[in-house]
């Protein structure tokens, strides 16, 4: 199994885009959390959140191709079938069945930072330390605010036997836990 430096100088060869570099870390540490959660493999989860991204510079253009590049790329480079399968999954683009805890996670967790990180900046303190779940549970409710962040992506946590509260909770102590590599 890849270890995480090796993950992120792979991950730093295939992006450049600083802020898809901070999504990326957002993903692996919220997917590390989750982990610890649930007992599985910490290291396998993050990685899986990571990595997860890697082909985007590539096919941005393409989001029919976007996860399955990356799936063959991280193919090459070895990584745990599993793993490769819930990146590909993560872009529900392809119709994939989320079978695993880990594709169920990466899925919902993907949407969740981006709400997040959106929450952060619109306070004018630009800080992830302000923000509670409360005021995320507020934020989710309002369909102008981050449109990008899927809520019924995020919502679909409630397949981890997770309440929306509880997702929020864990991925935000998890994104605090690096706010200062986020810069925010």
């Amino acid at each position: 199994m890849m270890q995480r430096e090796e993950a992120y100088k792979l991950l730093k060869k295939h992006l450049k885009n600083k802020n898809l570099l901070k999504h990326c870390l957002t993903v692996e540490a919220v997917m590390g959390r989750l982990a610890e959660h649930f007992g599985e493999d910490k290291n396998a989860w993050s990685v899986a959140g990571l990595l997860h991204d890697i082909d985007y510079e590539k096919t941005k253009d393409n989001p029919e191709q976007h996860s399955l590049v990356g799936a063959e790329m991280l193919r090459e480079e070895g990584l745990p079938e599993e793993l490769i399968y819930a990146i590909k999954v993560h872009n529900d683009y392809h119709g994939l069945a989320r079978n695993s805890k880990l594709d169920k996670a990466l899925y919902a967790t993907d949407p969740l930072t981006g709400l997040i990180v959106a929450a952060a900046l619109i306070r004018p303190e630009k800080k992830l330390s302000i923000v509670d779940v409360e005021f995320l549970l507020n934020r989710f409710d309002e369909n102008s605010f981050a449109r990008g962040a899927r809520r019924d992506v995020i919502a679909s946590c409630e397949e981890l036997d997770l309440t929306l509260e509880e997702f929020m909770a864990l991925g935000l102590e998890a994104m605090k836990g690096i706010s200062n590599e986020l810069g925010l």
